[in-house]
């Protein structure tokens, strides 16, 4: 190294000004206009280097970045090399560069990445739910407007329709019941034509009236008007029957005659006394009809016969008819 070359601490040679007068080095000059020894080198640092103990040590001046210069290490060429332990590096190799604040960098490094991937997430997914459905996403508002219109519209023209078929529903099951209604009264009103007309079997309360003859015998116009009283009286069912256990049914068109032998004629069969009539209907008012005066039951006395009654809880008239075909008569329409 040249006697004219010092040492600046920046880590390059610089000629050798001149000697300042007045003293060693270090040392002010005593000169009115002499320099400022910072002004000497522009690359000075702030504080001034500080000279070793021993005045002839070399001198290390702090570097920014927490390494520290060794101003004796210095290559043949008059380069100095840093070194962060203090030691000179070989020369021709580049020292390896010192990163201060590795720790604090790489955290912040990651907290970037991990916001940027969230950012991009929560991007995706807008985009997603935005172009679910491009259609009413490029719609205009009035458009969407008159969608939401037709749709109101719609909804109230389907619940219409579910109210009528609801009606209709209604009805149907209120026909059906009507429909009911009107067989079962159908079969009612069948029921009491089939025993007024002798076709189906009955029972009910009722009495029996027997018939016995006396010096005359009973006829025929005895049990007829024995027959109207009680249907006068409410009889809704009767039958009459002989000694010898024929019966007959009698309705409206039953007629009575005389037969031989004191025997009577009922509906073109013979029966033989005593006769016995078996009816449906209030008991007591029907035997009041029997016994008013001057009626069956006197009349039948007044030619030495009798009249006996019998009440019955439940009588039976299972005699029937045979259903008369009409040739003539037709219903009203």
């Amino acid at each position: 190294m040249s006697d004219e070359q010092t040492d600046t601490g920046t880590g390059w040679p610089q000629p050798a000004g001149p000697v300042r007068p007045g003293g060693p080095a270090g040392e002010p000059d005593p000169r009115p206009d002499a320099p400022d020894p910072d002004e000497l080198s522009p690359l000075a640092p702030e504080s001034p280097a500080q000279p070793g103990p021993s005045g002839d040590e070399p001198a290390v001046e702090p570097v920014d970045d927490g390494a520290t210069v060794d101003l004796s290490a210095m290559s043949r060429s008059g380069e100095p090399v840093a070194s962060s332990d203090g030691l000179a590096e070989p020369v021709g190799e580049s020292p390896a560069p010192v990163v201060a604040g590795r720790s604090r960098w790489s955290t912040a490094g990651v907290m970037i990445v991990a916001l940027l991937a969230l950012l991009g997430f929560t991007l995706v997914v807008q985009l997603k739910t935005t172009s679910t459905d491009p259609t009413l996403g490029a719609t205009r508002q009035e458009d969407l407007v008159r969608i939401l219109s037709d749709l109101d519209a719609r909804e109230s023209r389907l619940q219409q329709d579910i109210r009528a078929l609801e009606d209709s529903q209604r009805q149907l099951r209120s026909g059906e019941q009507g429909r009911q209604a009107a067989l079962d009264e159908a079969t009612r009103r069948a029921d009491e034509l089939g025993i007024l007309a002798g076709t189906l079997p009955a029972v009910g309360p009722g009495l029996t009236v027997q018939f016995d003859a006396g010096v005359k015998p009973i006829s025929a116009n005895r049990v007829l008007d024995a027959v109207q009283e009680l249907r006068g009286a409410g009889a809704e069912a009767m039958q009459i029957s002989g000694g010898d256990r024929a019966t007959v049914r009698i309705i409206a068109s039953t007629y009575f005659l005389d037969g031989d032998n004191g025997s009577l004629v009922v509906e073109g069969r013979r029966l033989t006394g005593p006769y016995t009539i078996t009816v449906i209907g209030d008991p007591a008012t029907m035997r009041t009809a029997l016994n008013i005066p001057g009626g069956v039951v006197a009349s039948v006395r007044g030619d030495g016969g009798n009249v006996t009654f019998g009440e019955r809880e439940v009588a039976e008239v299972s005699a029937l008819h045979v259903p008369i075909k009409l040739e003539h008569a037709r219903p009203v329409s």
